[in-house]
């Protein structure tokens, strides 16, 4: 699915404008994006949680010269799901609450 498809899906939803409601999509994304950058988690309740984390320099190894290289310290973004989408994704049906 592409933003484009997701634009599409709201739309179909709930009718507005395809303009506005990319806009929202836009916007939606940019505060994740921003929150991200400044190192906060997102935490979207019944879908799953965004978080950065620090790796620090390692050694590795070039896998086609074997020669040995130091990866640099960098941020990682991983996304956990939560409980709720892991039984939707696995059963095709919300969990009852």
């Amino acid at each position: 699915m592409t933003k484009a498809d997701l634009v599409e899906a709201v739309f179909e939803k709930i009718g507005s404008s395809k303009k506005d409601i990319a806009e929202v999509v836009d916007e939606i994304f940019e505060t994740i994006k921003s929150a991200l950058e400044r190192g906060e988690k997102v935490k979207i309740s019944g879908f799953g949680n965004f978080v950065v984390r620090e790796k620090r320099a390692r050694k590795g190894r070039n896998p086609q010269t074997g020669e040995e290289i130091i990866i640099e310290e960098r941020r990682v973004m991983t996304f956990k799901p939560s409980q709720i989408l892991k039984d939707f994704v696995n059963t095709g049906k919300q969990a009852q609450e």
